[in-house]
């Protein structure tokens, strides 16, 4: 378990630096990490120290009096991602971290160049590999779709085992904070595979409205969302995941939560009825 301790200067150290720590699932590591009273750091662009995978600069500050640190492979954020880790983990190494857990991408090829970046560091290391949220669709760019009744995605009938973000977190709090996570690669994935079909359903029963699921054309959807005006980098994003992960690589459910934290992944229909119930979806009147 990590401690809050102590420096040479007498300042309380930060034992964890969370990357990422204002998005869907860094916001629960810290929210976690704070009930737990242990202390931590957040990287990003905004916080103070700021972080930017862009800025070298920034880096070393964000890592000093740190133990541990929790961050997801920037396939997006960088040109060469897994140069870009390789000279993170050597200043992560320089500061004096001891505990590395990547958030990596189940099936992406250049989230696992970034795996091995890892594992060769010569740091303790825990690699959590996911692949769709279910937060996608009430705190990400598929919200609007669902408010609007309609999702309309290029996903065919492919299913997907997705995992739910509050899972992710607990795994990543574990890994930073408890034993016996070294060396684990944790996939995690939630109970059963599902169709886009499959997910208006539950959509629809946790609502009480209908949501249906229409196919559309790859091409349609990228360039519609070029059009609507969408950020450069979310459109290639979305590219990249529709036409290249989203091509049944991952039509398998795996046992990384059930092995981090001894207990099953949540299923999409209780994580739908929740966020209902917290008016994720609420339609003005």
């Amino acid at each position: 378990m990590l401690k809050k301790t102590e420096n040479t200067s007498g300042n309380t150290s930060d034992r964890v630096l969370v990357l990422g720590g204002t998005g869907k699932t860094g916001r629960r590591i810290v929210d976690r990490l704070q009930a737990k009273n242990v202390e931590h750091r957040v990287g990003s662009r905004s916080s103070s120290p700021s972080f930017d995978w862009n800025d070298v600069s920034t880096w070393e500050t964000c890592l000093r009096n740190v133990e541990a640190a929790y961050f997801f492979s920037p396939d997006l954020a960088v040109d060469n991602p897994a140069e870009t880790v390789q000279a993170f983990l050597r200043q992560a190494q320089a500061s004096g971290v001891q505990r590395i857990v990547l958030l990596s991408g189940r099936g992406e090829e250049k989230a696992g160049a970034c795996e091995r970046m890892v594992q060769a560091s010569g740091l303790d290391w825990t690699i959590i590999r996911a692949s769709w949220f279910n937060q996608n669709f009430s705190e990400g760019g598929f919200t609007d779709l669902v408010l609007s009744g309609q999702i309309t995605l290029p996903a065919g009938e492919k299913t997907e085992p997705f995992v739910d973000v509050d899972d992710i977190a607990d795994v990543a709090v574990a890994a930073l904070t408890e034993p016996g996570h070294h060396g684990e690669i944790y996939e995690v994935t939630g109970p059963r595979l599902l169709s886009f079909a499959d997910i208006a359903t539950e959509l629809s029963n946790a609502t009480g409205r209908e949501i249906s699921y229409v196919s559309i054309p790859h091409d349609a959807f990228v360039g519609g969302a070029r059009e609507s005006g969408a950020p450069e980098e979310i459109v290639q994003m979305m590219d990249y995941l529709f036409g290249t992960v989203l091509d049944g690589r991952n039509e398998y459910l795996a046992d990384g939560v059930q092995r981090a934290l001894g207990r099953p992944p949540r299923d999409f229909a209780d994580y739908a009825r929740d966020a209902a119930a917290a008016n994720a979806w609420l339609v003005a009147s």
